[in-house]
């Protein structure tokens, strides 16, 4: 689930509330405007800011303290409000009579005092009646559109700051550099693998082409978008890429990140899993066309190309969103379990990026220098980790140049310390497969 709540939006409400980040729980769209899909979702979880979107473009909602359930009765909260924004700016509405703050209505969603209720008897509409235990204009508010285009309430949660960093990083310019010449100078452990093979998977949006894109730019000394990125509810990546990354204009680095569609939650949409098992055994050349709903013919592994162990996947990088992964749908979790057993059972190491961190926890946002200083980030870690079946140790976090026009030397470091992960990987399967893969050769 994306956010409809801007970045700047999203620092603005966290700004009224203090060291936290939202976490995203409930979206209309998605799990409908009823008051049954709402509680569900919501219920006994506080604090919360639930907003409302309609066709005129106006973003207001409410904050409360208070967790949200089906009794029936008001709830007191002297801390709830009503807001709206006006571009990035927040105006906000106290609560006036705090006995009165929230109502727990079941047929319903968000319900504000008698003042202001977002899906409204299970109808994407908006009740509206300013002065019941809130003071607003109607028009300033929502514009008096009372149709919802979206809802969506989000759980508060505190960022803790850790005392000292749980990982050792040094941010320094050497550092970079020391890792850019580690790369560079980088020899895969046998001769005839030039160099290793990573495949990136992970859900729509997750940041597998501006991974690349990022660690690109590092190299090519300025911020550039090689592969498509961008803002999508579907794959924007129809097609199986390979990509080398150069130094400048110069030579070839010794990796190549391969780049797919994105995963989906809805059966016969997004990358088929017969098609990732043919991208491990090296059968897809650059550029083949994906189609969900046909995948890559078993006849096409027996040529020749494909039996070469510099095609075959030497390492997975599962690229997973820091803002979703607790909300990660049921669907996209069981095809990411099945790629895991595929990958378990073909014996091929497997990483974890975690992306997106900034967007997660307002800390590193601030400094990305924070990101092992972060406790909820070591909490989205250590459930990556969960999710996918591999240690900590295996879990890389991330930030992706999305908006940046300069390069940045911390930022840098954790790519390519990411990149050197990947090849520590790839060597231990070129490794434990070379003896085999030339013994099958000769049977």
């Amino acid at each position: 689930m994306n956010f409809m709540l801007t970045r700047n939006q999203q620092k603005t409400i966290c700004s009224q509330l203090g060291n936290v980040k939202l976490q995203l729980r409930y979206k209309g769209s998605i799990h409908g405007f009823t008051g049954a899909a709402f509680h569900q979702r919501c219920d006994y979880i506080c604090p919360t800011v639930s907003v409302g979107y309609n066709a005129s473009g106006y973003v207001f909602g409410g904050y409360t303290n208070q967790p949200f359930c089906q009794s029936g009765q008001y709830v007191h909260d002297d801390q709830a409000f009503l807001f709206t924004f006006n571009g990035e700016k927040l105006k906000k509405y106290p609560v006036t009579n705090s006995r009165y703050a929230v109502n727990m209505m079941g047929n319903s969603g968000p319900y504000f005092g008698e003042a202001l209720v977002l899906v409204d008897e299970n109808e994407a509409v908006v009740h509206s009646d300013p002065g019941n235990y809130y003071n607003f204009n109607a028009a300033d508010m929502h514009g008096n559109d009372l149709k919802l285009t979206e809802c969506e309430v989000y759980q508060v949660e505190e960022s803790t700051i850790l005392e000292k960093p749980w990982r050792t990083i040094v941010w320094e310019s050497e550092k970079r550099k020391e890792l850019m010449d580690s790369i560079r100078s980088y020899k895969p452990v046998v001769s005839s693998v030039s160099q290793c093979r990573v495949l990136l998977i992970g859900a729509v949006g997750a940041g597998k082409s501006s991974f690349f894109n990022s660690i690109n730019s590092v190299f090519r000394g300025h911020i550039i978008n090689q592969a498509n990125t961008g803002s999508s509810t579907t794959s924007l990546t129809t097609q199986f890429r390979t990509y080398s990354l150069k130094e400048g204009r110069g030579d070839h680095l010794p990796i190549i990140l391969c780049d797919t569609m994105g995963l989906e939650e809805s059966p016969g949409a997004g990358l088929h899993i017969n098609d990732i098992r043919s991208i491990f055994k090296g059968h897809l050349r650059d550029f083949y066309q994906f189609n969900p709903s046909a995948p890559l013919q078993s006849e096409a592994s027996g040529s020749p190309w494909s039996q070469k162990l510099e095609d075959k996947i030497h390492c997975v990088a599962y690229v997973m969103d820091a803002c979703e992964i607790s909300i990660m749908p049921t669907k996209l979790q069981e095809k990411l379990d099945a790629i895991r057993r595929m990958v378990n059972l073909m014996e091929i190491p497997q990483l974890v990026l975690l992306t997106k961190i900034d967007e997660a926890c307002p800390l590193v946002m601030e400094d990305v220098r924070n990101v092992y200083k972060s406790g909820y980030i070591k909490e989205m870690m250590q459930e990556a980790g969960a999710r996918l079946g591999v240690p900590l140790s295996s879990v890389v976090p991330v930030k992706n140049y999305t908006e940046n026009l300069e390069l940045d030397t911390n930022t840098d470091i954790l790519l390519l310390s990411a990149i050197i992960h990947m090849l520590h990987y790839a060597d231990n399967y070129v490794d434990d497969n070379t003896n085999t893969f030339f013994t099958d050769l000769c049977m």
